[in-house]
């Protein structure tokens, strides 16, 4: 992480030419684009931090991959980038662009988790509800773990609503436990 002040830098100044030229929104779509990428190949990464390939070389990949798919503003950064031998940092501008984009925008992240996957009409529902309830946009997450039988547990930022079949079944324990009633034979 010795270069995140850095990215952050870069993503901050990514966002305002993007705010200045109205493509804000794309510009995010793209780093979301790049980082999955990145993720889903550790090769691609490696290449992009590698000492050895030449910066001309990781430009056309960059290229190659890329354009067409992104939008200007993400191509001169990879030309920037380029030019200040930073073209390793890009998984790293991505990410923080992400965040910084999201808190600008008062997009929230909301985990939700669930026993099954989310249908989209229920993502949409809990979307919708969340916004009501909070008054910003979400993004969801949807994590799976079947050990709450049913049910969700919602969390978006410090508030948590447990819903689920599992806690119901502890609390009802618990009042059980703590009843002292004993019946008369």
């Amino acid at each position: 992480m010795k270069d995140a002040r850095a990215a952050l830098r870069y993503a901050k100044a990514i966002l305002n030419l993007a705010k200045d030229t109205k493509v804000e929104t794309d510009v995010n779509n793209d780093m979301l684009f790049i980082s999955t990428i990145i993720s889903e190949n550790d090769v691609f990464e490696v290449m992009l931090k590698s000492p050895i390939v030449k910066s001309s070389e990781k430009i056309k990949v960059l290229y190659a991959l890329f354009e067409g798919k992104v939008s200007n503003v993400t191509l001169g950064l990879f030309h920037l980038l380029k030019d200040n031998k930073r073209i390793a940092m890009l998984p790293s501008i991505a990410k923080q662009f992400a965040i910084i984009y999201d808190f600008d925008k008062h997009i929230k992240e909301a985990k939700v988790t669930t026993a099954v996957p989310l249908t989209p009409a229920v993502e949409k529902d809990v979307l919708a509800k969340i916004e009501a309830l909070t008054g910003d946009k979400a993004k969801l997450v949807n994590e799976i773990d079947a050990t709450i039988l049913g049910g969700f547990i919602l969390r978006v930022g410090d508030l948590q609503y447990d819903a689920s079949i599992s806690n119901y079944l502890n609390e009802l324990k618990k009042e059980f436990d703590n009843s002292h009633y004993i019946p008369k034979i």
